[in-house]
């Protein structure tokens, strides 16, 4: 049984990271969060310790590793901004750190997390549950057993709706969350350089606070790509059956049938870096390039190929 600590415990992926740790038969000693409303601990680890305050927090880990109780492993489900600071954390106790997506946002703070990990044995491992999805694991065979010359067409298509908070809160700021792209996008483009290989080029159509949007060549791929958390841009179907999410892949004229599944990822993710396994990072860096480049680069207009919900967001 492992010893695990998590910060960011009020937050929304929160949950799921609790369920990891418990369903992997391990437990959490302690958490933080700047906001206290973090009931959902009882329902996973009541005993656990919890602070509102990252000095006492801090305090109470060296605590526990000078009582013979050291926390093993660091659970990192705060805002996009603050991983890097908290990976740091872990490493320097000794910890491996299991961060949620984006690790960081940009790709030098990800070299320089790979200079920090040298320093030490703890390693750094990235949530990037879609490779473990079998529909998706089915998809990157197919791809490897297809011709080597066949480049395949692929539409993604992502909405979530979110309400007014979205904005007024730390997603809502590009600086802290790496924008939309980043932010709901991120695993996504990470799937896609996993199953199609190494971007060749990266087009970006429209880039808003409510949707992004583009178009991007990988080694074995053409995407057209379109993300947004604006209910207004939802497909009849969904609106139809009362949905506020769509997802959908397209490959050619198949559509990848992915949607079971997902709230179970994260308790695989756990499973895989407990047996030796999980992702570095090595595998979160092409994925952090794509979503900075995509954040920073000039938007070009619809010409040749591009999502085709574009005209919807530019009527």
């Amino acid at each position: 049984m492992k010893n695990f600590s998590l910060v960011g415990a009020s937050g929304y992926i929160a949950p799921r990271h609790m369920k990891a740790i418990q369903d992997t038969g391990n437990q959490l000693v302690a958490a933080f969060d700047p906001n206290d409303s973090v009931g959902i601990i009882d329902s996973f680890f009541p005993e656990a310790d919890f602070f509102v305050e990252f000095e006492r927090f801090d305090r109470h880990i060296d605590l526990l590793r000078r009582r013979n109780k050291a926390v093993d492993y660091f659970s990192i489900c705060s805002p996009n901004y603050l991983h890097d600071a908290h990976i740091r954390h872990a490493l320097r106790n000794n910890a491996h750190a299991i961060c949620e997506k984006p690790i960081v946002l940009t790709p030098w703070n990800v070299d320089a997390l790979r200079e920090v990990e040298r320093e030490g044995d703890a390693r750094i491992y990235n949530i990037l549950q879609l490779r473990l999805h079998p529909a998706i694991k089915a998809l990157r065979e197919k791809v490897k057993n297809s011709s080597s010359d066949e480049v395949f067409d692929v539409d993604l298509t992502y909405l979530t709706s979110r309400g007014h908070w979205y904005s007024v809160s730390w997603k809502g700021d590009d600086t802290k969350s790496g924008g939309v792209a980043a932010n709901i996008g991120v695993h996504f483009f990470d799937m896609l350089g996993w199953v199609f290989g190494r971007v060749k080029k990266n087009t970006v159509h429209l880039h808003e606070a409510d949707v992004a949007s583009g178009y991007l060549e990988y080694e074995r791929a053409r995407v057209r790509w379109f993300l947004s958390i604006n209910a207004n841009y939802l497909p009849e179907q969904a609106v139809s059956a009362g949905k506020r999410t769509f997802r959908s892949i397209r490959i050619g004229t198949e559509e990848l049938e992915f949607s079971d599944g997902f709230t179970e990822l994260h308790t695989e993710s756990y499973r895989d870096v407990l047996s030796g396994g999980g992702f570095g990072l090595d595998d979160a860096r092409p994925c952090i390039e794509t979503v900075y480049d995509i954040r920073h680069s000039a938007k070009s207009p619809l010409q040749g190929d591009y999502h085709p919900l574009c005209r919807q967001v530019e009527a």
